[in-house]
């Protein structure tokens, strides 16, 4: 099901990498980027820097429980194999330790819980280069 998809952004082959030790919040964002975005859902760090040497993502949501799991190092290790990966971490908080890490680490910004369909695909287009449709508020008389 497609749900508010650009057709130009469908056909554009854009990789997305989604590590996140939550599930829910990993098929949620699944879900949200499918449709614009080549998403896949890796279980950590070490498969995403597996996969990502024959299919190499442009853009990675990094978990904040994975962060901690994998270290915040994770993030170097990540960027030392791809030259111009971008990395959201995705948090509840940036006063949360590990993104405070990640950041000065070289992860690009966050993406913070509640997800939202609206505020992903923003974040993710941003990241991405991808210009934003301009919404101008119409009133009907």
């Amino acid at each position: 099901m497609q749900i508010g998809v650009d057709s130009q952004r469908a056909v554009e082959n854009k990789r997305v990498f989604v590590i996140d030790s939550d599930d829910i919040s990993s098929m949620a964002l699944q879900f949200m980027l499918a449709d614009e975005c080549e998403t896949h859902v890796l279980p950590d760090v070490a498969s995403a820097l597996a996969k990502g040497r024959d299919w190499p993502p442009q853009l990675i949501l990094l978990g904040a429980g994975s962060i901690a799991a994998d270290g915040a190092d994770a993030v170097t290790r990540l960027k030392a194999q791809h030259a111009d990966l971008k990395i959201l971490i995705v948090c509840d908080s940036i006063e949360q330790e590990e993104v405070k890490q990640a950041l000065a680490l070289g992860a690009n910004a966050t993406l913070l819980r509640p997800l939202k369909l609206e505020t992903v695909r923003r974040k993710v287009d941003g990241q991405l280069g991808r210009r934003a449709a301009l919404g101008i508020p119409v009133a009907v008389a």
